[in-house]
Formats: structure tokens, sequence, C-alpha cells
């Protein structure tokens, strides 16, 4: 579920106690893992670099509520979920997508879709990509967040409860209403519409 980060009790016990140098050899650790989780929950990579920030604060400020129950990875996993998903939440910018907006790649393959052709050279599947990120970014945070684990990531419904904290009933359900929504969303991109 999480990248293998081995963090020895020895170095939390050193930056429990206020060692600057052990900090720094923390978010040294840390630092791949929890901008990973960034990148792929957040796509306005200008806000990388704060958003980790923030989530080193945070990691920093609740280093003593860390009790081992679960691994240290696992939980700085939830804290930077959540801190993307707090983000999300206060970046409520969420676009609309219509035909006009797409690009040309975009918009042959949403033609090339609808009339079952194949689009899997490396160029179309770039801007497929994009067009899939510029679709979710049209989601709630809470649907943005669960279908970037669950569809793109596949977590399983559990990872994401267990990262995110929500319940199994809140994540299907978002999944569910996240998924109809993108449904909708390219339905209201062909051509016609």
């Amino acid at each position: 579920m999480t990248d293998s980060i081995t963090v020895s009790p020895q170095l939390l016990d050193r930056v429990r106690a206020g060692e600057e140098e052990a900090w720094r050899e923390l978010v040294h650790l840390l630092n791949p893992h929890v901008s990973k989780i960034i990148r792929n929950q957040v796509r306005q990579t200008s806000d990388h670099d704060d958003l980790a920030q923030e989530a080193f604060t945070k990691i920093f400020l609740k280093l003593d509520q860390f009790v081992g129950k679960q691994p240290f990875a696992h939980w700085v996993s939830r804290i930077t979920i959540n801190t993307c998903y707090d983000w999300l939440r206060k970046h409520q910018a969420r676009p609309l997508v219509s035909y006009a907006d797409l690009g040309e790649t975009q918009a042959e393959i949403i033609e090339k879709n609808l009339a079952g052709e194949s689009t899997d050279d490396q160029e179309n599947l770039t801007a497929m990509r994009e067009l899939l990120n510029r679709l979710i970014a049209t989601l709630k945070p809470r649907e943005q967040i669960v279908i970037r684990l669950l569809d793109l990531e596949e977590k399983t419904v559990q990872d994401v409860c267990d990262l995110t904290g929500w319940g199994t009933s809140k994540v299907k359900v978002t999944a569910m209403r996240a998924r109809r929504k993108l449904s909708e969303q390219l339905k209201k991109l062909e051509p016609d519409h």
C-alpha cells in the first residue's frame, strides 16, 4: 500500500526531542513518498511545494500523536492525503469542461471513442490523460481524492478508508457519484451537445 520507508524509533525520538539534524533526516526520508502522494492528488504543480511544506508541518506538529499502531509510512500517507483534501476544498475551482475547450487531439480522442476506435499511440495516451485530469478536476474534492485513489492508483476500498479515515459506505457512495458525474461529463463532451 505504501512505499517501503524505514524510520527507526530512535530517529523519531530524536525528532521529538527537537534535534534539527534528525528532522532534516526524517524529511529527506519522507520527501519522495509525500511528494508522490501530492503529485497524484493535486494536478496544479505550482502548489506542490507549498502542500509538501504544509504536510511536513502537520507531521511534525502531530508526531507526538503517532503511537505505532500502524506503520509510520501509513500514518504519514494519511496526513498527506488529508492535507491534499483540505487544499482541494480550500481551492474549490472546479472548472467545467466543454467540447469547445478541448484541444484538437482531445476532441479526436472523444470522436474515436464514440466510433469505437482505439487510441493507444503515445500522443493520444498523453492527451487522454490530460483530458481525464481535466474531467476529474470538475469533481468535488472528496470525489477527486476517491477516484484518484481507487481508479488511478488502483487502491482497494479498504486502502482508501485507511488513508482517509472515511467509512466504507462513504467511500463507495462517493466513488459511485463521482463515476456517474464523470460519465455525464463525457456525454456532454460529445460533439452533438
